[in-house]
């Protein structure tokens, strides 16, 4: 706690002129281009893995970065997109998995769950991934299968992200995109899903053609006009 308190005052006594100032501005509202949906663990900070400033993610943060599918489950993380894609009107979500997930090492081997009844139920939401692998890798293992866990997670999540009215709607209208990416921890890499291929590729800088997971937008022109009768 005394690391937190003076790191705090760190950052408080280092802060630039522009700081002051854009935290000045931040202070009447937030402007986020994209919600980032991750996982709980300390070694994915989003911020500071995109050199992102104050006010341009907005992030939600939980046990395998799962999104329950609507209806089934109101909690936060619901709350959370709702809010995002309605009141904010982020432009992108992103539900983003990683490396040596200690989530997806639970659904790897049930027995880690001993003890952690909450933790169980929750990630029954990331049961998708279990069965699509064990159906049809099943008899890959170890470290492959840990991987091939993780990126049906972001796959089964992403599914279940479009159940979510608010959601739908913006996809439909073109206002909102969707992406599914993995953060490799060691290695500081990401790769993200392209539906198309049917695989997770590297992220490249500079990359024009960034794969996304969005439906074709149904409604993203205007109806067209009656003609007189």
């Amino acid at each position: 706690m005394e690391r937190l308190i003076q790191g705090f005052h760190h950052f408080r006594r280092h802060m630039t002129a522009e700081q002051r100032e854009l935290f000045a501005r931040l202070a009447s509202g937030q402007t986020p281009h994209t919600m980032f949906i991750t996982c709980a663990d300390s070694r994915v900070m989003p911020e500071l893995m995109f050199a992102a400033q104050p006010g341009d993610i907005f992030v939600y943060r939980n046990v395998g970065n799962i999104v329950p599918p609507y209806a089934q489950h109101v909690s936060g993380v619901m709350a959370a997109i709702e809010y995002a894609v309605a009141a904010l009107k982020v432009q992108h979500i992103v539900i983003c998995g990683h490396s040596d997930c200690g989530a997806m090492k639970a659904l790897q081997n049930p027995a880690l769950l001993q003890g952690k009844p909450s933790v169980e139920q929750w990630l029954k939401h990331a049961d998708v991934a279990r069965y699509v692998v064990a159906e049809n890798r099943p008899t890959i293992h170890g470290e492959e299968g840990l991987r091939y866990l993780t990126e049906e997670n972001v796959v089964g999540q992403l599914e279940h992200l479009r159940t979510l009215p608010a959601v739908a709607a913006a996809m439909a209208n073109g206002s909102l995109r969707i992406h599914g990416w993995i953060y490799d921890i060691a290695k500081t890499e990401i790769t993200a899903f392209d539906p198309v291929e049917g695989r997770f590729r590297p992220l490249l800088a500079g990359d024009t053609n960034v794969p996304d997971a969005t439906p074709h937008a149904r409604f993203s022109t205007p109806p067209p006009v009656a003609s007189a009768a």
